[in-house]
């Protein structure tokens, strides 16, 4: 086990180093696994807000009115299209990440390196068209606490309701929209510049010394995290 993986990580076997880990699991993993379930939570509470409030309003903007934009192509008339490729951008960065860490379990370190980039650049692909997307809403008059002042370009986004109904629906909208994208872009950036310095490490050969590429898995882990969970935004904002 020793020759495999880092010092932390080895199982001690003393009497007082705390005796083999009940699911033989490496401590880093588990510890990320830990944090994950953590971070889970507090997408859950902040996706059952969302839910709450959405069910529970008698009008609510519709996705295919407000999201039918590809910014700097089509201003309207393409309803999804853009949150899409922003969906298949962020899934084949973890489609990347997976090779990565298959290059790993193999040692092939030009491999690995090779993936980690393309990780990379998926994470600031998605990224961008997440800033694309924010800047698109912010000049239809969205944001923190704003909605549009217009009353016939808010109405241009509900399909019933009364006026006052529409402008609180849109308030709560606006609020969690750029909370919770919000939160996970913010997460999608922290991944990235975690991927770069692992990156950096795999080619100084700080991982080749060990023996192991396991932290590669590590980070995996909170990568494909990610990326799962852009999938219930993308459900509860984009589809339902």
């Amino acid at each position: 086990m020793s020759a495999t993986v880092s010092q932390i990580d080895e199982i001690k076997t003393t009497p007082w180093s705390g005796g083999r880990s009940p699911f033989n699991v490496e401590y880093g993993k588990m510890m990320m696994w830990f944090f994950l379930l953590s971070d889970a939570f507090t997408f859950s509470s902040l996706l059952i807000s969302y839910g709450a409030l959405r069910f529970s309003a008698s009008t609510w903007p519709g996705a295919d009115k407000i999201f039918q934009s590809i910014p700097g192509l089509v201003e309207h008339g393409a309803p999804l299209v853009f949150v899409g490729l922003m969906t298949f951008i962020l899934i084949m960065s973890s489609v990347t990440m997976v090779l990565a860490v298959e290059a790993g379990h193999r040692n092939s370190k030009k491999e690995v390196i090779m993936w980690m980039i393309f990780t990379i650049i998926g994470g600031f692909m998605f990224l961008g068209c997440q800033a694309l997307e924010w800047n698109h809403l912010h000049s239809e008059g969205f944001w923190w606490s704003s909605i549009p002042t217009n009353t016939e370009t808010l109405k241009e986004f509900f399909t019933g309701g009364t006026l006052a109904a529409q402008q609180t629906s849109a308030h709560q909208f606006a609020n969690l929209f750029f909370t919770i994208t919000g939160f996970h872009g913010f997460h999608v950036f922290s991944g990235v510049i975690i991927n770069i310095i692992i990156t950096i490490n795999v080619l100084v050969g700080t991982y080749e010394k060990r023996g192991s590429y396991l932290m590669i898995e590590k980070v995996g882990l909170y990568w494909h995290f990610v990326d799962l969970v852009w999938v219930f935004v993308f459900t509860f904002f984009y589809l339902v």
